[in-house]
C-alpha cells in the first residue's frame, strides 16, 4: 500500500513566507506531523511526498529520518501547477506493486491513525474509494448566479470531506487520466461512476490554512499532551 502525501501547498493564506508544509507547529513541520501519522499506519509500504520543484532537497532532509530503518521507503518529487498535477506525480512515482493509494494533505497534519485504518477497512470490504468525513454543522444554502437561494439541503445528507482520501490503484488512475476539474479525488472518480464510501472521520484532521488554523492545531496539541 502506497501513501501520496501532497505537500506542494504556497502557504499565503497562512501569512508564511515558506511553503504552508514547511511552516512549523509546536516545535515541527507541518510535513514532519503529517508523515508521524502516515509511516505510523500498519501495512505502509511506500510513501511519496510532493512538494515545490525547488525544495525537493530540503524535503527530503526533513522527511527521510521520520521513516527509520525499518518502516516505509520514502521518496520525494517536485508536484504540479494544480493539486492534481501533484497528486498524478505522486501516483506515478509509487511501484507497480503498489495497488491500494491514500492521498493525504500535509495541511491536515494531525490526521489520527485511526482514520487512515477505517479508510484501508472499506477499501479492504471492496470499496472502489473510501473517504473520511465529519457532519455538516452549519445550515447550507444552495444559490444560483445572483446569489438567491435556491435550495436548502438536509444537513443529515451532508458531510465535510477530510483526507487521506483511499481508492484502488487502477481505478484512482483512471480518474486522473480523465483530466476532469475537481477540487480532491473522490470528485474525479465520482465522475467516472465509481461509488465512494464515506466513513467516521475526526474533528483532529483540520486542514490548516490561516493562521487562526495553526493556533487551532496548537490547542489541539496542547490538549494531546496534557
Amino acid at each position: 500500500m502506497g501513501v501520496v502525501v501532497v505537500a506542494a501547498g504556497s502557504g499565503t493564506r497562512l501569512g508564511a513566507e515558506r511553503p504552508k508544509a514547511f511552516v512549523e507547529l509546536s516545535g515541527m513541520t507541518l510535513l514532519e506531523h503529517a508523515l508521524r501519522g502516515v509511516v505510523a499506519t500498519a501495512g505502509v509500504d511506500e510513501v511519496i511526498v510532493v512538494v515545490p520543484a525547488d525544495l525537493v532537497a530540503g524535503a527530503e532532509a526533513v522527511a527521510a529520518p521520520m521513516t527509520g530503518p525499518t518502516g516505509p521507503t520514502l521518496q520525494v518529487v517536485p508536484g504540479g501547477a494544480e493539486r492534481t498535477d501533484s497528486v498524478a506525480a505522486g501516483l506515478a512515482a509509487l511501484s507497480g506493486a503498489v495497488r491500494i493509494v491514500l492521498v493525504h494533505d500535509a495541511a491536515r497534519c494531525l490526521t489520527p491513525v485511526v482514520v487512515f485504518e477505517r479508510v484501508l477497512e472499506a477499501l479492504d470490504g471492496g470499496a472502489a474509494g473510501a473517504v473520511p468525513g465529519v457532519p455538516v454543522v452549519d445550515t447550507i444554502k444552495v444559490i444560483d448566479g445572483e446569489g438567491l437561494v435556491t435550495g436548502t439541503p438536509s444537513r443529515d445528507s451532508l458531510r465535510a470531506v477530510q483526507t487521506p482520501q483511499g481508492f484502488r490503484r487502477e481505478v484512482l488512475e483512471q480518474a486522473h487520466a480523465c483530466a476532469v476539474a475537481a477540487t480532491d479525488d473522490a470528485a474525479l472518480v465520482e465522475a467516472l461512476g465509481h461509488p465512494v464510501l464515506v466513513v467516521e472521520g475526526d474533528h483532529r484532521s483540520l486542514k490548516i490554512t490561516t493562521p487562526e488554523d495553526l493556533e487551532r492545531a496548537e490547542r489541539l496539541l496542547r490538549l494531546t499532551a496534557g
